[in-house]
């Protein structure tokens, strides 16, 4: 209900008409009003017009307010404009009523009804119109209009004005109520309609669907079923209306399905799905998808159940056809990798901590050379009777027998296998593997190799126990053929110890982790230092300081020894040729250890050739040092590659000559200008007993035997000033070791080779 208050005269009496509104005529000839109803550019003019008995100005001052108070009160299906618009007229119209002769009040009651007619139809509006019409109508729109006149006329048309206004709205509300009504007849006749549409397309379904469906009450009887169902399960639709459900469940489903059954009736479900077996008329069993919903009252009172029920027991004993195959070696029937996997993740899971598990991994041993010489059809005929073997005398045992694949098998153990037992039964399935086995007119025999592991489920995993197996496998493998080895894991941290400094040695090179040391050589003539060897370290960011003999093997192993020797070789050229450029007296000698695997790497002279190239350093000043073994592990003719690097002018050395199994006329060819006497030999002459004397003797005739060659002699490991002096004595050209100075820096080398020229500078001043 509107608390504004009805327009009054002289609150904006004094503003001029808006832009284009006219009232022409005689009050009772009619009104028309034209125009917009907003200010115009005298909108604010103070003088008031007027015509005749009409105030122009006040009826669109009547008009802005009553469309206000509209639009305050409720929703306005108009603009602003179009309702003031539409207002004015109505202003008009009664005006135009009050002033007629003689009067009549209908133009109030048609305004009433324009009004609902123009969806204002809020109660307030109403309100609002009828104070208004009272209080400031005569004020503002019919200021020159009697007194006694207004005060007569105003209220009869008021009268009318809520009359029509009600009768309007009335007959409205009647209106909106037939067209209700009748949309509720005919939504309730298309329900109706397709309610029994619903209900055909149902029996229709019902009769024809290829599922079987059945209807029954909540204590299980039977209500109805369709010719599919009757025909999966062997009955009648008729004898099927007089069973229980109950007598169709398969015994050993009986409790559990009636168990769900009591849930849904319950309503404690709203569905069942489930495969299931039921039993035919006839006795046998059929597999079925089947799927219960519960069908309840409106109140949601459990009413009956809806089975659907489909076979599946052609896709049942497939998938476990399948299932098998998926779980079984196809070529010998035994449980492969996927279900061994499966059962030792079982036991992972279900045993408790200190349980022991145990696994025996197996294989054949030159199975490969079985398929190439025999034929991969015989090698099948093998493996299948092997594991016949392993399925009889181990599985037989309650143990698991798998293939793993190819000619692997592993033996699972129960959770109270300890070591002992794993170790027996790895022994009982090499003695089965053993047997020679009859194939065809053949008699095959073949051995196997097994690595066993065992231990508290609580140590280890499942990834981290056939690993530690499959290494055990390799250990047994490595030490020959038919035995059985045994996980040992100090012997493993240390191989990982080995396999971590592999990993690491790639990276540590690249971030210039390792550095060169440099060992004098010196002539024993006159003591003076002619040659320094370079001898490679470690700097571990973890284990600090490692050796060459802790690395250098595996970088031979893994062929890391080829860059990492191309890094040594240019260090070792760039320190001897800043040594060549500051002392050129000097002329030293660097000596470079050369590993097997690079004198046999197809660009090695291409890699000295560039080295040389870019330090600078003549090729006479660089001394390539070999091992014996690696000399003599190349069949026939010496290395092309050491001939085309004598070529270049580089000299070339038998490092630890005398450890090894030297064939003298087959060094007698090599392109070799020195040797290095091994260390024992030199440690044992230092003695004086008859150990130190027949020592004594071998480097004697090495020294002979190296000059008759036209080879210098370079003694290593020389401790001592009395093997210094020996060696002397023995006519050994050069030598090394702490006595002469320890592996150090370019820097020490530099210093010594500055006191050296220090001292001939001396010898010639005086």
């Amino acid at each position: 209900m509107s608390t504004s208050s009805p327009p009054r005269a002289g609150t904006d009496a004094d503003r001029p008409p808006s832009a284009g509104v006219e009232v022409t005529g005689p009050p009772s000839a009619g009104v028309e009003v034209s125009g917009e109803p907003e200010d115009g550019p005298d909108a604010d003019s103070p003088v008031e017009v007027c015509t005749e008995a009409f105030c122009r100005t006040g009826a669109r001052r009547y008009a802005r307010q009553w469309a206000q108070e509209a639009a305050r009160l409720g929703f306005v299906p108009t603009s602003a404009a179009e309702s003031e618009r539409l207002l004015l007229v109505h202003t008009v119209r009664l005006a135009q009523a009050v002033l007629a002769e003689p009067f009549a009040a209908q133009p109030g009651y048609d305004v009433g009804r324009a009004l609902v007619d123009a969806h204002l139809t809020d109660p307030g509006i109403l309100d609002w119109s009828l104070r208004a019409l009272g209080d400031g109508f005569r004020d503002l729109v019919l200021p020159t209009c009697p007194e006694p006149v207004a005060a007569r006329r105003i209220p009869a048309l008021q009268g009318a004005l809520a009359a029509g206004f009600a009768r309007a709205l009335r007959e409205r509300t009647f209106s909106q109520q037939e067209r209700i009504a009748g949309a509720a007849w005919v939504a309730r006749d298309r329900v109706e309609q397709a309610l029994r549409d619903s209900e055909a397309r149902f029996r229709a379904v019902f009769a024809g669907a290829a599922t079987g469906i059945g209807i029954a009450d909540l204590d299980g009887q039977i209500i109805d079923v369709n010719r599919a169902f009757a025909d999966l399960l062997g009955y009648s639709v008729t004898e099927l209306r007089q069973i229980n459900v109950a007598t169709l469940f398969h015994p050993d489903d009986a409790a559990g399905m009636w168990e769900l059954y009591q849930e849904l009736i319950g309503g404690r479900r709203d569905s069942i799905r489930l495969e299931k077996r039921y039993h035919r008329k006839d006795g046998s069993v059929v597999w079925t998808d089947l799927a219960v919903s519960l069908i309840r009252h409106d109140d949601g009172r459990p009413r009956f159940t809806v089975a659907m029920v489909q076979d599946i027991t052609e896709r049942r004993e497939l998938q476990q056809r399948l299932g098998h195959q998926a779980s079984h070696d196809p070529l010998t029937g035994l449980p492969n990798r996927a279900l061994f996997f499966d059962r030792l993740g079982e036991v992972f899971a279900t045993a408790r901590p200190t349980d022991q598990v145990g696994v025996c991994f197996l294989d054949l041993d030159g199975f490969k050379a079985i398929n190439d010489n025999l034929g991969h059809d015989l090698g099948d005929q093998l493996l299948v009777a092997v594991a016949g073997r392993l399925a009889d005398r181990v599985a037989g045992q309650g143990h698991l027998v798998a293939r793993m694949g190819g000619d692997e098998f592993v033996i699972l153990l129960d959770q109270d296998a300890a070591c002992r037992d794993v170790t027996l039964v790895a022994e009982t399935a090499l003695a089965a593997v053993a047997e020679p086995v009859r194939i065809g007119d053949r008699h095959v025999s073949v051995s196997a190799s097994v690595g066993v592991v065992s231990g508290p489920v609580g140590e280890t995993g499942v990834a981290d126990l056939m690993k530690a197996a499959d290494v055990t496998l390799y250990w047994a493998k490595a030490e020959g053929r038919g035995r059985v080895a045994c996980y040992d894991p100090d012997r493993r941290a240390r191989e990982q110890a080995n396999e971590d400094l592999v990993a690491g040695m790639s990276v540590g090179l690249e971030r210039g982790e390792f550095t060169v040391d440099y060992q004098p050589i010196v002539n024993l003539a006159d003591g003076s230092i002619c040659a320094a060897e370079a001898l490679v370290r470690w700097q571990h960011p973890e284990r600090g300081l490692v050796g060459p003999d802790e690395f250098i093997g595996l970088a031979e192993e893994t062929g890391l020894i080829v860059p990492l020797g191309h890094w040594v070789l240019l260090r070792a050229c760039e320190a001897a040729a800043r040594w060549l450029r500051d002392f050129p007296d000097a002329r030293l000698v660097i000596s470079v250890n050369l590993a097997a695997r690079q004198a046999r790497d197809p660009g090695i002279v291409g890699t000295v050739s560039e080295v040389l190239r870019q330090t600078g350093l003549p090729a006479e000043l660089l001394q390539l040092e070999l091992t014996e073994s690696a000399l003599m592990a190349t069949a026939g003719e010496p290395l092309p590659a050491l001939r085309r690097l004598a070529a270049l002018g580089v000299r070339l050395a038998i490092d630890d000559f005398g450890t090894g199994y030297s064939n003298l006329a087959y060094l007698r060819r090599l392109p070799i200008h020195g040797l290095k006497l091994a260390g024992p030999f030199v440690e044992g002459i230092r003695s004086s007993d008859r150990q130190g004397l027949v020592d004594g003797r071998i480097v004697d005739a090495l020294v002979r035997l190296a000059h008759a060659l036209g080879l210098s002699v370079t003694a290593e490991a020389v401790e001592t000033p009395g093997q210094a002096d020996q060696l002397t004595a023995l006519g050994c050209d050069a030598a090394q070791g702490r006595y002469f100075g320890a592996p150090g820096a370019e820097d020490g080398i530099t210093a010594r080779l500055a006191e050296r020229a220090a001292r001939r500078r001396g010898d010639v001043t005086r």
